[in-house]
């Protein structure tokens, strides 16, 4: 790994991160999170963009203060191209565009998918990075999919929703419960307290390594309704089993296929990645699966989890080593394919 230091740019929904990463250690990794989206129970993209256009100047100016670097030392910018909201997408590719030009270094696009994925290869990330071949179940509140990563970008994805990502199934059950957005991390909290037991709710059957999650969604709904009918205070009186019981489905969805594909490929080095692999459920299951199925577990910092630009970083330090750089003529593109 080389010793070139590269400013790392990430934009592709409500969080503005900057990182300055050296070789593989990362220097600093700053984010400012969007708290105005809460009162919307979602990220509104006009607001996202417009918070992005507030922060990225301060926050990428934290980033060198913290890493203790001077702008002429950055080697090359590595910025998220896509996927993402293309609003807040276009505010760091216009960012980092231009600074390139003005500081006359090279320009590195990101695949924010794949960056979640390369994560594992940051120096703190894990005790040892994966060895390739590796499975990576990516679940995030936009991504829920397994990919088969064969190299650092030699790809594919074997597996993914046909509807719901993961975490926006956590986040549209907290709506049905009444909880705070993001609700995902909520019903991880409250879910410790509950019986994950206590309630049943309907899983997709589907043959191959696709996930569905609209399912299980309509399931809470339609019996969270027919028990309010027989009790108003009922969501008030069980929170703490229905979170435990969410929690519990949705996790045994995810690793049933992550099971399956282990095992049909014969692939022992597992990984998680994206938001959802900071939900604790998720990885006691893949510490379970490290003793009970004899895998390699990686599971990433939790810094390194949520949207960060440290990611973003790794993946730029990656392409820089391989001359992999593009140029002013690119854009930002809310689909971009792994």
């Amino acid at each position: 790994m080389s010793d070139s230091i590269i400013l790392g740019i990430e934009s592709s929904c409500d969080d503005t991160s900057a990182a300055i990463i050296k070789g593989n250690s990362i220097l600093s990794n700053i984010a400012a999170n969007q708290e105005i989206h809460k009162e919307y129970g979602g990220v509104v993209p006009e607001l996202a963009s417009r918070a992005h256009q507030q922060n990225i100047i301060p926050v990428v100016e934290k980033s060198l203060t913290k890493a203790n670097i001077q702008q002429n030392a950055i080697s090359a910018i590595g910025f998220t191209r896509g996927p993402g909201l293309l609003g807040s997408l276009l505010v760091g590719t216009s960012f980092a565009k231009s600074l390139a030009m003005s500081l006359d270094v090279p320009l590195i696009e990101v695949n924010h998918l794949q960056a979640h994925i390369l994560a594992h290869f940051i120096e703190d990330a894990n005790p040892m990075p994966p060895k390739f071949p590796f499975l990576c179940l990516t679940v995030s509140g936009g991504h829920t999919m397994i990919v088969l990563v064969k190299d650092y970008f030699d790809m594919e994805i074997i597996g993914k929703t046909i509807d719901d990502a993961a975490g926006e199934a956590f986040d549209k059950i907290g709506k049905i419960f009444d909880l705070d957005y993001p609700a995902g991390p909520i019903i991880d909290r409250l879910a410790k307290e509950g019986n994950p037991e206590a309630f049943k709710f309907n899983k997709p059957k589907l043959e191959n390594y696709d996930y569905s999650f609209s399912g299980i969604k309509t399931s809470v709904l339609y019996f969270i309704q027919k028990e309010v009918r027989k009790d108003p205070d009922f969501i008030k009186n069980n929170l703490i089993d229905l979170c435990a019981s969410v929690q519990r489905t949705i996790i045994e969805i995810l690793m049933a296929k992550l099971e399956k594909a282990a095992k049909e490929l014969d692939i022992k080095e597992v990984a998680i990645a994206g938001g959802v692999s900071a939900n604790s459920a998720l990885r006691k299951a893949m510490q379970d699966n490290n003793e009970k199925l004899g895998w390699n577990i990686y599971i990433p910092k939790f810094e390194y989890t949520t949207d960060n630009a440290a990611m973003i970083a790794m993946v730029a330090q990656l392409k820089f080593e391989r001359g992999e750089f593009t140029d002013l003529r690119t854009s930002a593109t809310a689909k971009y394919d792994l």
